[in-house]
C-alpha cells in the first residue's frame, strides 16, 4: 500500500501546481453517470491517456476544450472514500460519483459535472491553514 500512497501524493502534488480559480453559475446536472473508465470517459468528451490500470484503481488523464483532468474508477466504494480522504490533503476540486472521481481545476471539474453529474468537493490545501497563529 506505500507504493500506491507514494504514486497518490505525487499525483496529486502535481495536481497542485495546474489547478487554477474558476466560477460561474450553476447549471444544470445531469443523472450521475456510471460505467467503467472508458465508459466515462465517453461520457466526459474524452479520449483517456491511461496511467494507472491496476485492480483497485484506474486512472487516466484527459485533456478537452474544457481543461486537463483526472479520471479515476475505483473497484470499491471505500476504496474512493479513502483516496478522495488523503487527496483532500492537498486541496483541490473533486467530482465525485460511484466508484468514479474526477480530479482538476474548479472550473474544469465543474464543466465535466455537466456530462457525468455527480457532486463537487473542494478543500483548501492543509499548508494555507497553518498561515495564522492561534
Amino acid at each position: 500500500m506505500r507504493t500506491r500512497r507514494a504514486a497518490t501524493a505525487a499525483f496529486l502534488a502535481a495536481m497542485v501546481l495546474v489547478t487554477g480559480c474558476g466560477g460561474g453559475g450553476e447549471p444544470e446536472v445531469p443523472e450521475e453517470a456510471t460505467g467503467n473508465l472508458e465508459q466515462l470517459a465517453e461520457k466526459a468528451a474524452c479520449e483517456p491517456d491511461v496511467q494507472t490500470d491496476a485492480e483497485e484503481l484506474r486512472r487516466a488523464k484527459c485533456a478537452t476544450p474544457d481543461g486537463a483532468y483526472v479520471l479515476l474508477t475505483f473497484a470499491t466504494d471505500r476504496g474512493q472514500r479513502e483516496w478522495i480522504n488523503e487527496a483532500k490533503d492537498y486541496g483541490g476540486a473533486y467530482l465525485v460519483g460511484r466508484k468514479w472521481t474526477v480530479a482538476g481545476d474548479p472550473r474544469t471539474v465543474a464543466r465535466v459535472r455537466e456530462r457525468l453529474g455527480g457532486q463537487i468537493e473542494t478543500t483548501e490545501p492543509h499548508a494555507s491553514h497553518t498561515a495564522g497563529h492561534h
